[in-house]
């Protein structure tokens, strides 16, 4: 199975397919139009196919599962299986208090059952607590003897990946399931065609038809195409192995991870060379250098196994200590990424002109989440479950992105923000507000399993920010966000390492292959109760920001209390803020408290008014608690930046002002050849590089940014020399023209109007950006006419008192 990453032709979402997991069944099993032979589950059944069907599992999870599957006829007796049925064991947690989930795919008549996993939940005694299904579907079929026959369900698939645009190079014979992950269970054939797609990326098509009727029940793409020193992590460590003179991009402490070589080959079963390098520094940055893709693919494997070992433990994608590896180069100008099964890797193309690959922080964690969903839920990779397959590698890329705090990639709520899909600098998704890239959905609504799967994974996205950042403008790492709910109501952040946490233990503890919006909300509430105790703010705050995307109600929890969102204030301004909580209990008192508040401030406990100077420059974390007197409660956190206003020191921020170093730290959405030393007509200011935009006498855009961080108490200027040479013959139209914007906003424009024999110095005000990320944006237009040429040398964005 394959997952990709593509560019959607609207929107640009980013494109990862997932596809549902038969363990241990090969997928080139056949099955004639006869009656296949059944298998009758018994006692030991679990422990027997825990060894025929190869599952991976450690000596722990061994012992724990053979301990959970001990009582078989208790088992068996709560699950009501019927006389046909067997359980395949695929992986089992288990919880301190000894707690088991063992989750199972399913069998009817020795068929492999689409959508009839399950997890049982065991107490420490060994009795069954509780059991999850994927499908409440009772499976019992009066026959599996297939009135289509195989060749039929391999003419329609063929038919059905020629009307994909897919030219079948290889399909594997069809075989027999039962397909119960939507109503009543039918016995299908399951036919996956290979091939190419059109842009020429692998396919694998899987293809569901009715074994009775030949009619198609359900299809997937598993690969599905995109467009596309770190480039982008900038200087990092790396876990790498060998010896001086030998050194290998290879990281044993990792249980192995390692990055090779596909030298722009598109043999996707190729396993590519390893990379070396003699003295263990490796490259240098640039797209130019062979080496700067592997190290960005490598920091991603190696942030993302750290990150679901240290805040979640489990130790590599399948919890069995081995880790998956990467693929860079892969074809040639190859505009895709994707997660394989079938190879256990994540393979990144360059992108166009093989400048650009799709290597960044949050694409690494977003391609490996995907093999953590494939190994626990296995969220079937259509409707509402593949919607919230593709939330989940989103909320993990988000939560590996900010764990990581790497300045040259801080963590947002983005998705791909550093990659430019887009061509203009934008992310593909937004996860404080999902409709933002055009296509995808804010809340739930009845339809929205018709959605792609990346449009439909909107509402959990949004429920992840929310649940992590409260409702209302906040603002998180230096970005500005305004996160709307559907019933208008405020929702109050759990914070963004409990909300992680909640999700990551609902999806390998409740959730199944089937799970739906609806389900999802159970299950992250199980999780909250477990992990937080139920009905107290946590638990109810992750109900109330479900409701906040249209699933489910709100929560009843005596008090609510509004976030008053992130607070900024100056050493030189007193603070008068009034904090907003009600009680639901006639008659009961209020009682405000609060921990760790600037100095300088103090909170009123009856009225709770914030009042005084702060005295302090810095950044503290606040916790606010207001209770009733019937001792309900509820909490918030939020952050409080104080500073002085002009202790700002003059700096220059912009990282190769001069381009001396070429297109290092500036972004040429995958045109590097805008940054040039070629001094032979138009040279340069100073130096022997400089920008060179437009020039085509065709209809284009090209653009160059950078990102830089303005402190708060510091106002910015942008500088940079410009000199414009046109061929155009008019005096009074601007046909050709260069826009400087600042995140979005329009700053100035220059035109074949402002041609000049020489550069001419231009100083632009950015106005109020302290305390943010400033994305510098140079980007010219031409008409289809004659050609105008934009030179820029000599930047400069400069914070100042």
């Amino acid at each position: 199975m394959r997952r990709t990453l593509r560019q959607l032709a609207m929107s640009g979402a980013l494109m990862t397919s997932a596809a549902l997991i038969a363990v241990g069944l090969p997928a080139t099993a056949t099955a004639t139009a006869t009656a296949v032979p059944g298998a009758t589950a018994r006692p030991g059944a679990v422990e027997a196919r825990a060894g025929a069907m190869n599952v991976r599992l450690t000596a722990d999870q061994s012992a724990a599962l053979l301990a959970g599957a001990a009582d078989w006829a208790s088992v068996a007796k709560a699950l009501r299986l019927g006389e046909r049925e067997a359980l395949v064991p695929k992986s089992v947690t288990k919880d301190a208090d000894g707690t088991l989930h063992t989750r199972y795919d399913r069998t009817f008549a020795g068929l492999p059952v689409l959508g009839g996993d399950l997890v049982v939940h065991t107490t420490p005694a060994g009795s069954v607590k509780d059991v999850t299904k994927a499908s409440p579907a009772t499976i019992s079929l009066n026959s599996t003897t297939a009135r289509k026959t195989a060749d039929s369900a391999r003419s329609l698939a063929e038919s059905q990946a020629r009307t994909d645009g897919i030219n079948p190079a290889e399909m594997k014979s069809p075989r027999a399931v039962i397909w119960a992950a939507s109503g009543q269970p039918v016995l299908a054939w399951e036919t996956v065609v290979g091939g190419r797609q059109r842009d020429g990326a692998p396919s694998e098509l899987h293809v569901v038809t009715d074994a009775n009727t030949g009619d198609k029940i359900h299809e997937y793409q598993a690969v599905m195409n995109g467009t596309g020193h770190g480039q982008y992590g900038g200087q990092v460590t790396l876990g790498t192995s060998g010896a001086d003179g030998n050194h290998l991009l290879k990281d044993d402490t990792r249980g192995g991870n390692r990055t090779t070589d596909l030298g722009h080959s598109d043999d996707d079963q190729a396993a590519g060379t390893l990379f070396t390098d003699v003295d263990d520094v490796w490259s240098d940055g640039s797209p130019g250098n062979n080496q700067s893709a592997a190290v960005d693919a490598h920091y991603g494997a190696q942030l993302t196994w750290d990150y679901f070992k240290d805040v979640h433990g489990r130790n590599g994608i399948r919890n069995d200590g081995v880790a998956a590896s990467g693929r860079v180069h892969y074809g040639n100008a190859y505009s895709n990424a994707y997660w394989w099964d079938h190879c256990f890797c994540m393979t990144y193309g360059d992108g166009a002109y093989n400048s650009n690959p799709l290597t960044s922080i949050d694409v690494a964690a977003h391609e490996m989440s995907h093999g953590i969903t494939s190994a626990t839920a296995g969220l079937r990779y259509g409707g509402e479950s593949g919607g919230l397959n593709e939330a989940t590698s989103d909320i993990f890329g988000a939560a590996v992105e900010f764990w990581a705090n790497n300045p040259s990639d801080p963590g947002d709520y983005f998705e791909g923000e550093k990659i430019n899909l887009n061509d203009d600098g934008t992310p593909l998704r937004y996860m404080d507000k999902p409709s933002k890239d055009g296509g995808s959905a804010d809340h739930w609504y009845p339809n929205i399993n018709q959605l792609d799967v990346h449009y439909s994974s909107g509402p959990a996205n949004h429920w992840f920010y929310l649940a992590s950042e409260g409702s209302g403008a906040k603002l998180v790492n230096g970005v500005n966000y305004d996160s709307p709910t559907y019933d208008g109501k405020p929702v109050n952040p759990i914070g963004r390492e409990a909300a992680v946490k909640i999700w990551f233990r609902a999806l390998t503890t409740y959730m199944t292959s089937s799970t739906d919006y609806a389900a999802a909300r159970t299950a992250t509430l199980a999780a909250a109760a477990d992990l937080y105790g139920k009905n107290g703010v946590v638990h109810n705050n992750v109900g109330n920001a479900w409701a906040a995307v249209n699933v489910g109600p709100r929560m009843a929890q005596g008090v609510t209390l509004t976030d008053p969102g992130n607070q900024v204030s100056t050493t030189t301004a007193p603070v008068d803020l009034r904090i907003q909580a009600v009680t639901s209990h006639p008659g009961a008192t209020l009682t405000y408290k609060t921990t760790a508040l600037p100095a300088g401030l103090t909170l009123d406990s009856s009225t709770g008014k914030i009042t005084g100077t702060p005295t302090t420059d810095g950044n503290t974390t606040v916790t606010l608690t207001v209770e009733d007197s019937a001792e309900a409660l509820d909490t918030v956190s939020f952050t409080w930046l104080v500073y002085t206003p002009g202790n700002c020191t003059t700096t220059q921020l912009l990282d190769n002002p001069g381009f001396e170093s070429g297109a290092t730290a500036w972004n040429t959405n995958s045109d590097p050849s805008l940054i040039t030393n070629d001094n032979s007509w138009l040279p340069s200011r100073t130096g022997s590089w400089k920008t060179l935009l437009g020039g085509n006498g065709d209809t284009t855009t090209e653009t160059i940014t950078q990102t830089v961080y303005v402190p708060y108490g510091c106002k910015a200027t942008a500088t940079f020399w410009l000199r414009v040479v046109t061929n155009e013959e008019t005096d009074s139209v601007p046909y050709d023209k260069l826009n400087v914007r600042a995140n979005g906003v329009p700053l100035a424009t220059y035109s074949n109007l402002d041609a000049s024999a020489d550069y001419v110095r231009k100083t632009i005000d950015l106005g109020s950006v302290a305390g943010q990320y400033v994305t510098l944006n140079l980007s010219a237009s031409e008409d289809l006419a004659v050609p105008t040429h934009f030179l820029i040398d000599d930047t400069a964005l400069t914070v100042h008192p």
